[in-house]
């Protein structure tokens, strides 16, 4: 059974084929098991797959009036890169909506692809109209100033016990979101890359008639 691998496999690539359950498959095969946080962030405007890098924020939930209102959310955005998925790491703040219209066409500017909030966004019709890829836990009408505020960028950052580093291969889809540890990265990506195209002939064999009993025992793929 060949999968036709590539020498270099390139993000653009991974995005024609990968999706969120077969990284996980990947990453469990070589013992990380919990590289998905185990929370409801969904996907609020869009249904595509979305694969990039980690660009990290850490947030805080204040309540004072900010000296400097949203000073690093907004150095963030200006420093993020292509490929970049914005991380906000919130803890799950319902305070406000972290990130809206605005930040998304900013972000989209500097070449960012998408971001996962833990917490709460809004301006959810205008970025479904921009067709900017948003994962959160939800809406919120209020704005973060003075409610929220981003307390360092380009740091680690956790969400659920998950460490998100800067770099780090993201991959998020209906499904939910996978973050892939650069130490393992290459392995990873060579082992989904493989199961992908493995699917595709386990798949083409049961239409043509084989069992899923057979399909297994044959290619070892599920």
């Amino acid at each position: 059974m060949s999968t036709q691998q590539p020498s270099t496999i390139t993000l653009a690539m991974m995005r024609e084929c990968f999706y969120s359950a077969v990284v996980c498959d990947a990453l469990d095969s070589l013992g990380f098991t919990r590289q998905s946080p185990r929370v409801p962030l969904r996907p609020m405007t869009v249904e595509t797959v979305l694969i990039g890098r980690a660009k990290t924020t850490l947030w805080a939930d204040m309540a004072h009036p900010d000296p400097k209102p949203y000073e690093l959310e907004l150095l963030a955005v200006d420093t993020a890169r292509p490929d970049d998925v914005l991380i906000a790491a919130a803890g799950g703040t319902q305070r406000s909506g972290l990130w809206g219209e605005l930040l998304s066409t900013a972000a989209r500017r500097s070449g960012c692809v998408g971001v996962i909030v833990d917490g709460a966004v809004r301006d959810i019709a205008r970025m479904r109209q921009m067709q900017f890829p948003v994962w959160a836990r939800g809406t919120s009408l209020y704005d973060s100033k003075d409610r929220n505020r981003v307390i360092d960028l380009d740091v680690p950052v956790e969400i659920e016990g998950v460490l998100f580093s800067p770099g780090d291969l993201v991959v998020a889809d209906l499904d939910g979101v996978v973050v892939v540890p650069r130490s393992v990265e290459e392995d990873v990506v060579r082992r989904a890359w493989e199961k992908v195209h493995a699917e595709n002939i386990v798949r083409q064999s049961i239409a043509n008639g084989m069992t899923a009993s057979e399909a297994f025992a044959k290619y070892g793929v599920l």
